[in-house]
């Protein structure tokens, strides 16, 4: 059968593949553009595989809000190029979007969501790395619902969302944007795990003894340090970063709020880096590494 530029076309149109990538399938199908789909999810299912194991640490925090509910979704990708590209981030917000619809218990559910067009996240996600030919990785997601709802997002890197009782949108806002900028670990001490607090006093004991001072001012000391360690790694803890004079637990008590939880994404976090030359790492792209 003749291979058209009509037929091309058209299975361009439905893979959003290369033209010499349709007409290669299109070749080995004689021209059956059913059997040509079919040969092609099935060559991107296989570059998917091959790429699964490549570092992803790059990428974008995506967030979606809808009344009182929210999802927050890290999707990485190995470059920065890659995640500046229309068919990256399309497809950062079609998942954070299905997130927030679907309401998922857990990773694997999300990437079992239906995403449109007859497939899943995760066929959509393998389809999406044979063509920009990168590894795409859904590292993880939250979901939300408040009576007052904070969002922020800080470009496309970081993400957040805080569950508040009380206050208004303004000041969820910036209790939001301040988790942003000051990292907090916790949302008060008490959720501080004992272990954590126990391995901190050990260390500030062990510094306070080479001082060579007497047992009772060590444990006034240790108790200071440790006072000043919970409100460094606590949100109410933290000085407010638009107001440093006062905490950000007398912010919410000056205007009747609480904050029960939030969630901090940041792209990369946590995951450890391949040091690689950029014009290498190009030519791999070229090559088809």
């Amino acid at each position: 059968m003749a291979i058209t530029a009509a037929l091309v076309k058209e299975l361009r149109e439905r893979t959003g593949a290369g033209m010499m990538e349709c007409k290669k399938a299109l070749v080995e199908t004689d021209g059956d553009i059913e059997a040509a789909i079919e040969t092609m999810r099935k060559a991107g299912q296989a570059k998917a595989e091959k790429k699964a194991g490549r570092v992803a640490a790059e990428g974008l925090i995506v967030v979606q809000a809808d009344g009182n509910k929210a999802a927050i979704v890290e999707i990485n990708s190995e470059t920065d190029f890659v995640s500046k590209a229309d068919d990256f981030k399309d497809f950062c917000n079609g998942v954070v979007a299905k997130a927030l619809e679907a309401q998922p218990a857990d990773l694997d559910a999300l990437l079992s969501t239906d995403y449109g067009n007859g497939k899943i996240v995760e066929e959509t996600r393998k389809d999406l790395i044979a063509k920009i030919g990168e590894n795409v990785s859904v590292r993880r997601f939250s979901l939300m619902e408040s009576a007052q709802l904070g969002v922020y997002l800080h470009g496309s890197r970081i993400g957040v969302l805080v569950d508040m009782e009380g206050g208004n949108e303004e000041l969820a806002r910036d209790v939001a944007m301040h988790v942003a900028a000051s990292r907090p670990q916790f949302t008060n001490a008490d959720e501080v795990p004992s272990d954590i607090v126990e391995k901190e006093k050990a260390i500030l004991i062990a510094q306070a003894e080479d001082s060579g001072k007497p047992p009772e001012i060590i444990e006034k000391m240790v108790g200071g340090r440790i006072k000043k360690f919970l409100g460094e790694i606590t949100l109410v803890g933290q000085p407010f970063v638009k107001d440093p004079d006062q905490t950000v637990e007398k912010l919410l008590k000056a205007n009747g709020a609480t904050v029960k939880s939030f969630v901090r994404f940041e792209v990369g976090e946590g995951i450890e880096k391949k040091s690689e030359n950029f014009a290498e790492e190009v030519m791999k792209q070229v090559q088809g590494s």
